[in-house]
């Protein structure tokens, strides 16, 4: 039995012959997972993109497994962006959608998109877009940084050749800050020789921590692999009395370092550096840690 083709006006002697027309002819263009024709390869092609049944690349003209597969392609192969699901041309038209679009998470210099406002802040504060200008106050370190909370992180934590450390950066603190401008008198307990209780703590673990498993604090139960890496935890602020205080009446966070109270005031998270005494205080601080001595 003949076979009609109503497009092409064309009459055929079976199926098989009208199948294999509309398969050859530029006239039929098929969805044959939709079984829709189309009369231009352009209908399929707008037909592909739009459908929900299809994870197609109109850039490059193939079919994926689903929209994973195909979002995946688009990030590996094609100037994509994530968040509005859009491709672009080239690099350059993604670069100025970013910078138009995502301002507030889009490093424009070095071309990174980041997840959340605040990643953004970090990286445009990081060693990458700001100069290590801060050096390091002591003879025989030559260690340079960003900030100067990162100084004072570095002598805190026992980096620095000199000596100076945690306990020696609380008791020089405590003494100079005599109006608790950033120290909480609440919590700057004195004994006997007017040393601080809570400075001079520090804490120490022997083999005796090992639980059978893992070497355990005895003061958090969190565990470690090595008694090393539980004696560097318990050398850390962790466990420490946060003496350090933020000056706004509106804020009033507490620190158990000098660092995070630096970090918090550079932050400018609450406001509290656009208050003069507590540049002066910070500067007087901060500036007197070289003097120190052991």
């Amino acid at each position: 039995m003949s076979q009609y083709c109503n497009r092409c006006d064309r009459y055929f002697a079976n199926p098989h012959a009208l199948n294999q027309h509309e398969d050859n002819s530029s006239a039929h263009n098929i969805c044959h997972s939709c079984d829709i024709d189309f009369s231009t390869w352009l209908g399929l092609k707008e037909h592909y993109v739009q459908s929900r049944r299809h994870a197609y690349c109109q850039y490059c003209s193939n079919h994926f497994q689903d929209d994973q597969d195909l979002f995946e392609h688009y990030q590996d192969e094609h100037s994509f962006c994530n968040s509005c699901e859009r491709v672009f041309v080239n690099d350059t038209g993604l670069h100025e959608h970013n910078r138009q679009s995502h301002p507030s998470v889009y490093c424009v210099s070095c071309r990174r998109i980041f997840i959340a406002p605040a990643n953004l802040k970090s990286h445009l504060e990081s060693s990458i877009h700001r100069p290590k200008d801060v050096h390091c106050p002591f003879q025989g370190c030559a260690q340079s940084f960003v900030s100067r909370s990162a100084m004072i992180l570095h002598l805190e934590s026992g980096g620095c050749r000199s000596g100076v450390a945690r306990q020696i950066i609380n008791r020089y603190v405590r003494q100079y800050d005599t109006s608790n401008v950033i120290t909480n008198p609440a919590r700057l307990l004195t004994g006997g020789g007017g040393h601080n209780t809570y400075d001079d703590v520090t804490y120490s673990a022997t083999a005796a921590s090992w639980n059978g498993y893992e070497y355990e604090c005895y003061l958090c139960h969190s565990a470690f692999r090595s008694l090393v890496a539980l004696n560097q935890h318990l050398a850390s602020p962790r466990h420490q009395e946060n003496i350090y205080v933020c000056p706004l009446g509106s804020c009033r966070l507490q620190f158990s370092g000098l660092s995070a109270l630096c970090q918090h005031i550079e932050s400018e998270r609450c406001g509290i550096s656009r208050f003069r005494q507590v540049q002066i205080t910070m500067d007087r601080i901060v500036g007197g840690v070289g003097r120190l001595t052991m």
